[in-house]
């Protein structure tokens, strides 16, 4: 484990350096230790379990853990350090803590689904594969939960060694900056985490907040090299891709992924219907996920944008229209395949690789006269790669389904900073104080080095990009 005796205040990476998942880092003084995020690695299965049943640090000597946001790749992996011995509070936002309830259960079914699965595939005398975590051990961690308010600060021990403040990322519902102040001994260190930071002017959410300069800020990098599309083009294209669709009489099926995107959509469907631009043909959301979480967006609307401010004023539900249905049961999701004329579904995965939107693809690939609108980046090896590739035919359930159906690749949706939005970020902070040392993580080497050459001018000593286990003095 990469635990020395700490003698200075020191930080390790231990997830989401020189990669983009599983964000873990870990800050030690003399007297204390904080895990900022315990996050999911992902990608294949094998190479992903083997990453995530594997601390490197020790849970039961853990004090707290700060959670940035609520995505699988920051929290995912929580559960699995109670079961593991962390008794500590988790430090996180309101709006977090509810958001981090729903999708961590949803990650315990996943696991359980998965251990079943590889336990099917081993040959030979084996043991049978355990989940990473249950539904028990999600509960026994959302009972330690410490939710915060954004802009307090909040004394995390008794003589004001450790205190924490939240400030708006913007990146999704609940998202926040994390402003440590750290004292040991003589020593006092302002630290800061970006989690991940978001852009402006996107729908739904406030700002990202500039903040007042950090001695260590420890940023994310995921689109340090690019320049997003902007969001309101989306609500043009989905206007007429709808449009179309009732001229033709086909069927719109939209892979989304449950948190984030699918309440955007459905933001946008609901503004165009508002104002009349667009024909109320029937539309369903078929994601139970979704449809919790979208519930917890409804909660919290008071904190969401001054557009949804002002749509509340003659709306009261943003995300929900007359002919919105949100599909109950999986029954009447597979009766969906069996209507006829022009209809739009809205379900996850976004990439393709599971839930009712494979069963929705399977049928709508086929005919010409539907459409497949796929949101943002696909990965490589996933089916949603292979359909924005327009290949002839695409594998679902072992099989291959002929792909002739229109399909429409969107960007600009992303929830995650680009070069410009960091570039605007790093000159107001500045304003307010400065930047000591910065390391660049959550993001693959070529993001997080044009971001350093970006940022470089903004900070007292070079940027860097730590590997994982990388250890620093400060």
């Amino acid at each position: 484990m990469f635990q020395p005796e700490v003698e200075r205040m020191r930080i390790t990476f231990l997830g989401a350096a020189g990669e983009v998942t599983g964000s873990q880092h870990l800050i030690e003084t003399s007297h204390r230790r904080i895990l900022l995020d315990c996050g999911f690695f992902q990608g294949r299965r094998a190479e992903s379990r083997k990453k995530n049943e594997t601390f490197h640090c020790d849970p039961e000597n853990l004090d707290a853990v700060i959670l940035s946001h609520a995505h699988i790749d920051h929290c995912g992996n929580l559960p699995q350090l109670y079961r593991k011995g962390f008794r500590g509070p988790v430090f996180c936002t309101d709006a977090t803590a509810d958001i981090a309830e729903i999708m961590l259960m949803d990650s315990a079914k996943i696991q359980r689904e998965d251990a079943k699965y590889l336990s099917r595939k081993l040959e030979g005398d084996h043991p049978p594969i355990e989940p990473l975590y249950t539904s028990k051990d999600v509960q026994g961690l959302i009972e330690n939960f410490e939710p915060c308010p954004f802009s307090e600060w909040q004394s995390l021990s008794e003589n004001n060694e450790v205190r924490l403040r939240f400030q708006p990322a913007g990146h999704v519902l609940g998202s926040a900056i994390v402003e440590l102040e750290v004292k040991d001994g003589t020593e006092q260190k302002r630290i800061v985490f970006s989690g991940d930071l978001g852009r402006r002017g996107m729908p739904l959410l406030k700002d990202p907040v500039p903040i007042e300069g950090a001695d260590v800020l420890i940023c994310e990098s995921t689109y340090g090299s690019r320049v997003h599309p902007p969001s309101q083009d989306i609500k043009t294209q989905l206007k007429k891709i709808i449009g179309d669709a009732y001229v033709n009489g086909g069927r719109v099926i939209i892979p989304a992924f449950s948190f984030g995107r699918t309440q955007q959509i459905v933001y946008f469907l609901n503004e165009l219907i508002n104002n009349r631009e667009l024909f109320c043909l029937p539309m369903f959301l078929d994601s139970p996920l979704a449809s919790r979480l979208t519930h917890v967006f409804r909660k919290y609307d008071h904190t969401l944008d001054s557009d949804v401010q002002e749509t509340l004023k003659f709306d009261d539900d943003p995300f929900g229209f007359s002919c919105l249905t949100e599909v109950e049961n999986q029954q009447k999701s597979i009766e969906l395949n069996k209507r006829r004329g022009a209809f739009v579904v809205i379900a996850a995965s976004g990439m393709c690789e599971n839930g009712r939107v494979v069963h929705h693809l399977k049928q709508a690939l086929p005919h010409e006269e539907n459409s497949v609108v796929l949101m943002g980046y696909q990965a490589p090896h996933t089916t949603g790669r292979q359909i924005a590739e327009k290949r002839e035919f695409v594998r679902i359930h072992g099989r291959d389904v002929a792909c002739k159906a229109n399909i429409i690749q969107l960007e600009g949706l992303s929830a995650h900073a680009d070069v410009v939005d960091f570039k605007w970020w790093f000159e107001e902070s500045t304003k307010r104080g400065h930047f000591g040392q910065v390391f660049l993580v959550h993001g693959e080497p070529d993001s997080a080095k044009a971001l350093s050459q970006t940022i470089r001018d903004y900070c007292d000593e070079e940027p860097i990009i730590p590997q994982f286990g990388d250890s620093f003095e400060f």
